[in-house]
């Protein structure tokens, strides 16, 4: 099984297809994944990629972690589990009568 990458500071027009073709470099993408806002559809500016292997993963940090993506350096690191959200229904703001 591969490893997950996670991908920071990426440029706001940033599309699934660019971490594809960048991170295929490196070897086999399973997956790439922009990740957007929900509400506007604008990239939120990161994004993750699932190498084939961890030797892959490994050399895709090597490769990329620090450098220049449209003008922006990448930060790239290996990806951690999401952690459960704690609390109510957040948002704040006042709730529905």
């Amino acid at each position: 099984m591969g490893k997950k990458l996670y991908v920071g500071n990426l440029p706001f027009a940033a599309v699934d297809e660019n971490l594809v073709e960048i991170f295929s470099q490196c070897g086999k993408v399973e997956s790439a994944k922009v990740i957007s806002d929900r509400d506007t559809g604008r990239s939120k500016g990161f994004g993750f990629v699932e190498m084939s292997s961890d030797a892959e993963a490994q050399a895709a940090i090597a490769k990329f972690n620090g450098a220049d993506f449209d003008g922006r350096a990448l930060t790239v690191n290996e990806a951690r589990p999401m952690e459960p959200r704690t609390g109510g229904f957040g948002g704040g703001g006042r709730g529905r009568r």
